[in-house]
């Protein structure tokens, strides 16, 4: 989901980028390491949800950019309101505890 959102800002990101976007929103808290975070951009490629692009960063390194598709806004879309449901029952049982 935190992958999918980070795409949904717009544009193409390499996983440098998202990493560090989903870092820097979460000031510090969320770190996405990249033996998680590629397999699982490999994962939404098969899937559908993104598709990639090799190109030239600004520091003139070859990198892989992706950008999120319709079936990817979709899929964020359902991730989002599993979450909110999934947070709102947690706050009604921490609420009774």
């Amino acid at each position: 989901m935190l992958i999918l959102r980070a795409l949904a800002r717009g544009g193409e990101m390499h996983g440098y980028e998202i990493a560090s976007f989903i870092k820097k929103v979460s000031d510090g808290a969320l770190k996405v390491e990249e033996g998680s975070l590629y397999p699982a951009l490999q994962r939404m490629l098969v899937k559908g949800w993104v598709t990639s692009e090799w190109s030239m960063t600004e520091e003139n390194r070859r990198a892989r950019y992706y950008k999120l598709t319709e079936a990817g806004r979709k899929q964020l879309e359902v991730e989002v309101s599993q979450f909110e449901r999934v947070m709102a029952a947690i706050g009604r049982v921490i609420e009774t505890a």
